[in-house]
């Protein structure tokens, strides 16, 4: 209540409704006019003479300060319309700027049909975690509550390293990971880091939409670069932009389209870094979820040249709201995102990497990618199955053998925007193609997310969807 007072008086005395010298009721009578206590009172007057809002005299009362009138100037008092001029005068660093026009809107990350990026929360070993959690916040206080190592809780850096080169063919040693919260973290830091305002960015086209949003951010010159099936067209990309500093690459898992960069590719790829003295930015968003075979080598297992920086995330093999992400840095770079880091960076919960850690370390980890493999191929093919029998000659949806999400065709004369608008109407999330565009491409189809939701979910959202295209059918 004293805060309150307090709060109320001292507006009035900075806005001019108190003057100064004016005097101020008494402790008692204005106690009595509020209906608090007198000791209420007396504290909201010692709190505004601490201040030196109010000047107290003894046995003549409490009176406005005197210096208000010579030493502060009278606060403004804006209009309606001065707000909303300022609202739109309202000025932002240059690159934001920029980049404010082309970000796009990301989609609502729920568990329904056919939301992408979101892993089975429903199959998650929760049971396991919480043992680990309980385990950890029984230790050092340090560790618990402590600012972390702004490089990365080093047991977890070790843990990553091992799985990477066991499971991904990525060499790589614990020093060159660093713990971000989250992949957009680490693009933004490796921009910051390696990039001016600018600079020419190789993006795929389509291409990831939080990527592209980070890069505009940082105020990159993005040049959209096609794909085929053996993924980036880099011929394209030297006629673009021959001179680039950057490309940003999905080599494991095109997204949104899903193909996988071909070897020959790989190779032009490295190449056309190395004479242009250019970075690559592998990002392996959901490269773990392999359901045919082994998970595909990464495009850093071939760089010979220390160009490619790899970037993975916890998101989608765990969960999003561990927000843990981690870039491997080639040597070349470990030094300056040392200091970097040691510079400005609090690092990521420390007591959250130690939990990782100690999953990845027992083994917990790879038998849940194990599991999550078949649980995410058997949803594959039931959409697929579902889609044969409910959308022939509506929308030709492509079988994949990784990740979360598929594509599906759109029959000619449909508009992916239409269709996405009415199939939200129903409750039903679809993204168009175009969304996942810089430049428009021939492609007209959206992007369908299988991982998060059960079968009954799944063959429930293809009639739905099916009844969206015939009702739109052209």
């Amino acid at each position: 209540m004293s805060t309150q007072i307090c709060a109320a008086i001292r507006k009035m005395i900075l806005s001019g409704a108190l003057t100064a010298g004016e005097r101020l009721p008494s402790s008692r009578t204005l106690a009595q006019e509020l209906g608090v206590s007198r000791t209420t009172i007396i504290n909201v007057f010692d709190r505004l003479t601490e201040e030196g809002l109010i000047d107290s005299k003894t046995g003549a009362g409490s009176f406005i300060g005197e210096t208000l009138s010579t030493h502060l100037p009278k606060l403004p008092t804006p209009s309606a319309e001065m707000i909303g001029k300022r609202r739109d005068n309202l000025r932002l660093a240059r690159c934001l700027e920029q980049a404010i026009g082309q970000f796009s809107k990301r989609i609502p990350h729920e568990s329904k049909a056919f939301t992408t990026g979101i892993p089975a929360f429903d199959v998650f070993p929760l049971a396991q975690w919480s043992r680990l959690v309980s385990k950890h916040y029984r230790s050092k206080r340090d560790i618990v509550m402590g600012y972390g190592d702004p490089e990365g809780f080093l047991p977890l850096r070790k843990a990553i390293a091992n799985h990477l080169r066991g499971n991904r063919g990525l060499s790589c040693e614990p020093e060159q990971i660093f713990i971000v919260s989250g992949a957009q973290q680490a693009f933004n830091l490796i921009c910051s880091v390696l990039l001016n305002p600018g600079d020419k960015v190789w993006f795929e086209n389509p291409g990831a939409i939080g990527a592209r949003n980070s890069l505009s951010a940082c105020g990159m010159d993005l040049y959209p670069i096609p794909i085929d099936r053996e993924g980036i067209i880099v011929e394209e990309g030297l006629r673009r932009a021959p001179y680039f500093r950057l490309a940003f690459v999905t080599p494991s898992h095109q997204q949104p389209i899903g193909v996988t960069l071909s070897l020959a590719r790989r190779i032009e790829l490295l190449q056309a870094a190395e004479q242009s003295d250019a970075w690559i930015l592998e990002d392996d968003y959901d490269g773990e979820f392999r359901y045919q075979s082994s998970p595909l080598p990464t495009l850093q297992s071939l760089d010979t040249t220390e160009r490619v920086i790899y970037v993975g995330t916890f998101s989608k093999s765990l969960f999003p709201a561990l927000r843990l992400g981690y870039f491997v840095a080639p040597p070349i770079l470990v030094d300056t995102f040392q200091k970097v880091s040691g510079a400005f960076l609090q690092g990521a919960p420390s007591n959250l990497q130690a939990v990782v850690a100690d999953f990845i370390d027992e083994g917990h980890f790879a038998t849940h990618i194990r599991r999550m493999c078949k649980i995410y191929a058997a949803r594959h093919n039931i959409l697929i199955e579902a889609s044969r029998q409910r959308l022939q000659g509506l929308l030709e949806v492509i079988p994949t053998d990784t990740g979360f999400h598929t594509i599906g065709r759109l029959a000619q004369g449909y508009s992916e925007q239409q269709v996405s608008a009415a199939a939200a109407a129903k409750g039903i999330s679809v993204s168009p193609i175009g969304r996942y565009c810089i430049e428009p491409v021939s492609m007209k189809g959206l992007v369908l997310g299988f991982s998060t939701i059960k079968a009954p979910e799944i063959k429930a959202g293809v009639e739905a969807l099916a009844q969206v295209l015939e009702e739109l059918k052209p």
